[in-house]
């Protein structure tokens, strides 16, 4: 089935860049807070099983060092 553009095949339809740029910022959002959640949370299980700290001060910790996380990183 063949498509019918109005103008040249080589030039393709319309693109909707904004929303490419949306996309592309939410995906680089999602990977960078992503990626510091993981790290936190390992440093804080670290804390958590490695040290006397327990449970509740390794939650502490995750939580100080997301909130700092966030602010970094904007």
């Amino acid at each position: 089935m063949a498509e019918h553009h109005s103008g040249p095949v080589e030039t393709g339809a319309a693109m909707d860049y904004p929303e490419h740029e949306k996309t592309y910022n939410l995906f680089i959002n999602g990977a960078k807070y992503g990626t510091m959640f993981c790290v936190t949370l390992m440093i804080a299980m670290a804390a958590g099983f490695f040290t006397s700290a327990g449970f509740f001060s390794a939650l502490v910790l995750l939580i100080i060092l997301n909130v700092a996380g966030y602010f970094i990183l904007r």
